[in-house]
């Protein structure tokens, strides 16, 4: 009887061809390590985000007057509500953390090259509306640091030349921040991770049409066919199930179990993931002493301060800030070295990532200080270096001593 019914559904939907395609004979590299459980974790995690936000919402009042107060009805008088709160702010730095760990793994491992740099532009592409979507939740506490910190944000619009002013009342809804931003903001927010569902659909499509990278940067496709699942299959591949599917179970409950620990015993991280001034209902006429977006935003707004204003206009601040974004969508193109992974690129390489890394966990913490003299000169600096990782990138990658490539993969 289910053979029946999964040929009768098989006739009208591609059950089994889809399963095959993109689990049991999707034949991935066998040499994979720890680096590739954070993209099943990334849609883990946006699992979590859509399931307790749409939960959140039952119970939200996107109103000026109201919202502050369902937040903490939600905590005190829901249901599980202060676990499903809980998971869901932890879940939203939870997120940013993985993707910035499966990014770097691309950075490091040269998934960025081709022939995927369709994937690589999509996943940056993924990267920002999760960017849009943080920032348009930042606000629905509406609690003092919420508040002023997306003032500061939507703000950043006006520095456009001409448009500027139009363009912050049109994103606002309003002169100011207020009931109609907090209603947009809301609406836009549960819509949004639907949307980025829809791009890591289309980002597994595009992966699974070109193919794993692996940590060798090795094609398996182009190299010998035949091993003991199939003669037309790359003879260094493996079925992503149950091989990879079981090893990211693995990594799911490792992952769990720090998730749980963070939810239970420390779900504010000493104001890291939620802000001690969040915990104040939003007051228009008192200004926090120290305004900061939430960390994950953070290495950006440093470089926005970096830059000092010309003509009393933060603008060329606004370009760099978005300029650092911008850039990564010329990586596979920057990239000249004939290798792809850092196991066998030159020292040049390996410097320029590790300065990179640095400035940009640096950049993280300058964002979240109050402004001096010095640590502005700090994030001038480490700005600097950011930008000098890419464009720098066709000189350093191309005149870079490599190391012979193996024409099979290690392990």
């Amino acid at each position: 009887m289910l053979n029946n019914l999964l040929q009768w559904v098989d006739a009208r939907f591609p059950v089994t061809s889809t399963w095959k395609e993109h689990l049991s004979e999707y034949y991935a590299p066998k040499n994979f390590n720890f680096w590739y459980f954070f993209g099943s974790l990334a849609m883990l995690v946006l699992v979590i985000q859509i399931l307790t936000g749409v939960w959140l919402a039952m119970n939200y009042k996107p109103d000026a007057g109201l919202a502050f107060g369902s937040v903490e009805y939600i905590m005190r008088d829901v249901e599980w509500g202060w676990l499903i709160r809980y998971m869901h702010s932890t879940g939203a730095s939870a997120f940013f953390i993985v993707v910035y760990l499966h990014m770097f793994r691309g950075l490091i491992y040269g998934s960025y090259r081709g022939p995927r740099e369709l994937l690589w532009i999509i996943g940056v592409i993924i990267y920002l509306a999760m960017m849009a979507t943080a920032f348009m939740g930042y606000l629905l506490p509406w609690g003092q640091m919420s508040f002023w910190g997306a003032q500061v944000i939507v703000n950043l619009f006006a520095a456009v030349p001409f448009v500027g002013p139009d363009l912050s009342v049109l994103v606002r809804g309003d002169y100011v921040i207020s009931d109609i931003t907090l209603n947009r903001f809301f609406a836009l927010h549960f819509l949004l991770p639907f949307i980025l569902a829809a791009l890591v659909f289309i980002h597994i499509v595009a992966l699974h049409t070109v193919g794993s990278n692996n940590p060798d940067g090795i094609e398996v496709k182009k190299g010998p066919k035949g091993n003991r699942w199939s003669d037309k299959a790359p003879a260094d591949g493996i079925p992503f199930h149950p091989y990879y599917s079981v090893k990211d179970i693995v990594g799911v409950g490792v992952f769990l179990f720090f998730f749980a620990a963070i939810i239970f015993y420390a779900p504010e991280m000493n104001g890291l993931f939620l802000e001690h001034p969040n915990f104040e209902p939003a007051n228009p006429m008192k200004t926090p002493p120290h305004i900061a977006p939430v960390w994950y935003f953070t290495p950006f707004y440093a470089m926005l301060r970096a830059v000092p204003p010309m003509f009393g206009s933060q603008f060329p601040g606004v370009v760099v800030m978005f300029g650092s974004i911008v850039l990564m969508f010329f990586l596979p193109w920057l990239d000249r070295s004939p290798v792809k992974s850092i196991r066998y690129k030159g020292p040049l390489f390996k410097i320029a990532i590790a300065v990179f890394t640095v400035s940009f966990v640096v950049l993280g913490w300058l964002g979240m200080q109050p402004s001096t003299p010095t640590k502005t000169l700090m994030a001038q600096i480490f700005t600097v270096l950011y930008f000098l990782f890419f464009l720098l990138m066709p000189i350093y990658s191309k005149i870079d001593k490599t190391k012979p490539v193996p024409e099979r993969v290690t392990k």
